[in-house]
C-alpha cells in the first residue's frame, strides 16, 4: 500500500508539471494583441465543404459565402458530397455552390478533403478555406483572413463561436466552451507566436503549406489536430484570427455531446500516438512550436491518468467526508467561471442561465471521456444529426 501511494504521489507530480506549464501560458492572455492590418482583397481563396446528408443546413452555409464582403472574382464555393442518401448535392447546387465529386470511395472528412484539396491544387486558388456544412460566416472571414494572409500567415484559425445558444443548455455550454478556449489557448498563444488549436471547421491554408505536405494527407479522425501537428513539424504557425468568425450548430441533447467530445478525444489520442515521435524526428527547428503541440497532444493523455488517479485516491486513500463539500466548492467555482465567460463571450445572459448552471457538469464530463478514451478507441466517424435549423449569425 505505501509503495502504491509513493507512486501515486509521483504520478500527481508530473501532472501538476502539465498544470503549470497550460497556466503559465495562459497567464500571456492579459497581453493585448495587435490586429493584423487591413489589406486591400489580392488572396484568391477556394472555400471547400465535406457534406454527408447535410440538405437541410447547407444553403444557409453558401449563403455566407456568397454574401461576403469580398470580391466575388476572388472566392469560390465547393461543396464535396460524400456518402449522401438525401438531396444535398441538389440543395448545394441551387443554393450557387460548385460541386466537387470525390473521385474514388471515402470513408471520413480527412479523405474527402485529401480527395478534393488535390483538385483543387491543380486551380489558380492562393488559399483553400475548410467549413463544416452546419455553419454560418461572418461577412467579413475572407476579409480578414486576406489580411493575415498578406502579413505573412500562412495557416489561419478564425474565432468559432456557437451560433445557436439559446437553443438548449448544452448548445449554450459550448458556447461558454468555446469562449473559454479562446481566452486560455488561442489568445495566450498569439501572443506568445505559437499555433492557435486547429478546430475542424474555420481555418485557412496557403497553397505553399499543401505543396510543402504533398497535399492534405491525414488517417486519424481528429483531422484538424493531425494537420495542425504536420504544420507544427513543417515549422508553419497556426495565427489566430479573431475578428474572421464562424458560427456552429452546436448539440442541444447532452447524450449527443457526449457522443461527439468522445470522438473528439480518442482522434486527439490518435493522433498523439502517432505524431509526437515525427515531431521530434528532425523536425523544424521551431522548438516551441513542436513543444507546444507535443503537450496539447499528451494533454488527453495526462488528464486520463489524472482521472483513473483521482479514483484510486478517492477508494484508498481519500477521506470520504471532504468528498462532497470539495464537489460543492468545484461547482460553485466552475459556474462562477461560466458566468465570466457569458460576459466575455457576449452573450445574453437570460438566454444563458441555463447553460451556466449545467457548465460544471459539461466540463467535469472531460474526465470520464478522457478515462474511457483511453481504453475504448473510436475509429468510425458517425455523423451528429442536427437537431436545429442550423447556426445562425446573431442580430445587433
Amino acid at each position: 500500500m505505501e509503495a502504491l501511494e509513493q507512486w501515486t504521489l509521483a504520478l500527481a507530480l508530473v501532472l501538476k508539471l502539465f498544470t503549470l506549464y497550460f497556466v503559465c501560458v495562459a497567464v500571456f492572455t492579459l497581453r493585448r494583441r495587435r490586429a493584423y492590418p487591413k489589406a486591400p482583397p489580392r488572396t484568391r481563396f477556394a472555400v471547400v465543404v465535406a457534406a454527408r446528408n447535410e440538405e437541410r443546413v447547407i444553403a444557409q452555409l453558401v449563403d455566407s459565402i456568397l454574401e461576403q464582403r469580398y470580391p466575388a472574382r476572388l472566392r469560390d464555393i465547393y461543396v464535396v458530397p460524400n456518402n449522401c442518401t438525401d438531396y444535398t448535392e441538389a440543395v448545394a447546387a441551387a443554393a450557387g455552390a460548385k460541386i466537387l465529386q470525390c473521385l474514388s470511395p471515402v470513408h471520413s472528412k480527412g479523405g474527402a478533403l485529401h480527395q478534393a484539396l488535390g483538385q483543387l491544387m491543380g486551380k489558380n486558388y492562393d488559399a483553400f478555406v475548410v467549413f463544416d456544412a452546419d455553419n454560418v460566416v461572418h461577412p467579413d472571414f475572407l476579409a480578414r483572413c486576406n489580411d493575415a494572409i498578406l502579413a505573412g500567415a500562412r495557416v489561419c484559425k478564425g474565432q468559432h463561436r456557437a451560433g445557436n445558444p439559446g437553443s438548449s443548455a448544452v448548445a449554450g455550454c459550448y458556447g461558454l466552451y468555446f469562449t473559454s478556449f479562446d481566452w486560455v489557448f488561442n489568445r495566450p498563444r498569439a501572443a506568445l507566436g505559437l499555433s492557435a488549436k486547429l478546430v475542424g471547421t474555420g481555418f485557412v491554408i496557403h497553397r505553399e503549406v499543401l505543396e510543402r505536405l504533398g497535399g492534405w494527407n491525414t488517417s486519424t479522425i481528429a483531422e484538424d489536430a493531425e494537420f495542425a501537428a504536420q504544420c507544427a513539424a513543417a515549422g508553419y504557425r497556426v495565427h489566430w484570427v479573431p475578428e474572421a468568425v464562424t458560427y456552429d450548430e452546436a448539440p442541444t441533447r447532452f447524450s449527443l455531446s457526449l457522443r461527439q467530445r468522445k470522438r473528439w478525444c480518442s482522434g486527439v489520442m490518435q493522433v498523439g500516438r502517432q505524431e509526437v515521435g515525427r515531431l521530434w524526428s528532425g523536425g523544424s527547428a521551431n522548438l516551441f512550436l513542436r513543444l507546444d503541440m507535443t503537450m496539447f497532444l499528451l494533454a488527453p493523455f495526462a488528464q486520463a491518468v489524472s482521472g483513473l488517479l483521482l479514483a484510486v485516491n478517492a477508494l484508498l486513500f481519500g477521506d470520504g467526508y471532504l468528498l462532497l463539500p470539495m464537489a460543492l466548492m468545484g461547482y460553485c467555482a466552475m459556474a462562477l467561471g461560466g458566468m465570466l465567460l457569458c460576459l466575455l463571450g457576449r452573450y445574453r445572459p437570460e438566454e444563458m442561465l441555463g447553460a451556466v448552471l449545467l457548465f460544471p457538469f459539461f466540463m467535469a464530463s472531460w474526465l470520464p471521456l478522457q478515462v474511457l478514451s483511453l481504453f475504448h478507441d473510436t475509429t468510425r466517424w458517425h455523423a451528429i444529426q442536427h437537431e436545429g435549423q442550423g447556426a445562425r449569425l446573431p442580430t445587433a
